[in-house]
């Protein structure tokens, strides 16, 4: 025959079922309801007050003290110690009642705690620190143990301890779960507000490389840069120097970011400077150097492309500073520019410059770019030079810009700026 159940409920997991055919315990008394009740009520005004210390913004040393209070209190609990999670460690946050003559192995301690995922007992433990603690209470958020709290000298009834137990897991959940969720919101905050100034740098950086070039009937410019985050240290420049000759520049800083961004701006400020006043490129990649040697204390280093075109005499004159060697498509032959120095930036003078030069034919195609074209694609496909030289000579006809975006979409880079690992700058120029 199934029997009746008196339910006694109380807030918590715990539910207290009295079966009416047990008659070994005594029914509770009115004082014994009114206690219970009591206590509840108190139980439920401290969540209140800590809740309401959260939402107005307490400090955490606040919530602490308050959590302290509650524990001695009203839940009798005469020593404990919150260890919370900050990075791959759990640090002790807050404590009282702890013995300090007891030699503790934190290393040791966070090992045997952090497996445990359920609230444990302590009594009895094997090691020296722990065994002061009657239960180990864990504080899980998203398959996560942000904290967890020991406790002793727990002063309650057998018949409560569950539900005092789920109670302080409660209510330090929903301290350190409000500390952890403020916690998120700062760091949330503070990457906008880094991305919002990336942006703006970002933008600042447009501005130091030309975005027109000049239309001529005798050449023709196209660029174009990816920036692997929105700043970047490429760099490419044309300056005319007077109504025959123009200048062009591309460059690489070693690193990425606003480093790189930085010396990248130093670098486009120091060009400028020394072309209004200088022309001649082995004279002009000397004073780059020591511009540059200067800003790193050899620390950093630029690889640079410097090249100079008479549109009279349609002589050519290059040096190359350790960049990647541009490629040039003339009567049908590939020809890749290599001579010049080496990088800017390692001595405080140059050991040699060795500048190149050519007269170029009609219809010279001169395609520039940096490193980060060949080392942007994935461990399944290699941008090779070799490729490079197959595609600018069946595309040699194409417009600077139809060629520049021919190798991006045939390399598929531009479809995802995931997909590319460092900064990509493309110079193409064309002479006709």
């Amino acid at each position: 025959m199934i029997g009746f159940f008196t339910l006694f409920l109380y807030p918590g997991n715990t539910t207290f079922l009295k079966h009416e055919r047990d008659t070994t315990k005594e029914e509770p008394s009115e004082n014994d309801l009114i206690r219970l009740l009591l206590k509840r009520q108190a139980e439920l005004n401290a969540l209140l007050e800590v809740t309401l210390a959260i939402n107005k913004n307490s400090a955490p040393t606040v919530l602490f003290e308050m959590l302290e209070v509650i524990l001695r209190v009203n839940l009798n609990v005469g020593k404990m110690s919150l260890l919370v999670k900050e990075g791959s460690d759990y640090n002790c946050v807050t404590s009282y009642g702890i013995s300090g003559d007891v030699q503790v192995n934190f290393d040791k301690v966070y090992e045997i705690l952090t497996p445990l995922k359920t609230i444990a007992s302590l009594r009895g433990h094997e090691d020296d620190y722990l065994r002061q603690y009657d239960f180990f209470v864990p504080v899980r958020h998203k398959n996560s143990t942000l904290a967890f709290v020991l406790i002793g000298d727990f002063n309650t009834t057998p018949e409560l301890l569950s539900h005092e137990l789920n109670y302080i897991q409660t209510l330090i959940n929903i301290i350190v779960v409000a500390l952890e969720n403020k916690k998120l919101f700062r760091e949330r905050v503070q990457r906008e507000r880094f991305q919002r100034d990336i942006e703006l740098a970002g933008e600042v950086q447009n501005m130091l490389v030309p975005t027109r070039f000049p239309k001529s009937d005798r050449f023709e410019i196209a660029a174009t840069y990816l920036p692997h985050q929105n700043i970047g240290g490429d760099y490419f420049d044309f300056i005319r120097l007077n109504d025959k000759e123009f200048l062009w520049c591309i460059a690489d800083v070693s690193g990425k970011g606003i480093s790189a961004a930085l010396l990248m701006a130093n670098l486009q400020a120091s060009l400028r400077a020394w072309t209004s006043v200088e022309s001649n490129l082995d004279r002009l990649v000397t004073k780059l150097n020591e511009a540059v040697t200067k800003t790193t204390k050899g620390e950093r280093f630029i690889t640079l492309f410097l090249g100079k075109y008479n549109e009279e005499t349609r002589e050519m004159e290059y040096i190359n500073a350790g960049h990647n060697a541009p490629i040039m498509i003339a009567d049908s032959q590939a020809t890749f520019l290599k001579q010049g120095t080496t990088l800017l930036g390692i001595f405080d003078e140059l050991p040699f410059v060795q500048p190149g030069k050519l007269v170029l034919p009609d219809n010279a195609l001169i395609f520039n770019y940096t490193d980060g074209l060949i080392e942007s694609a994935d461990e399944d496909v290699f941008v090779s030079e070799e490729e490079l030289v197959e595609y600018l000579s069946q595309h040699c006809d194409l417009r600077s810009q139809q060629i520049n975006k021919g190798i991006l979409s045939e390399i598929q880079v531009s479809r995802n700026a995931k997909m590319h690992s460092d900064d990509i700058t493309l110079f193409t120029l064309k002479i006709y």
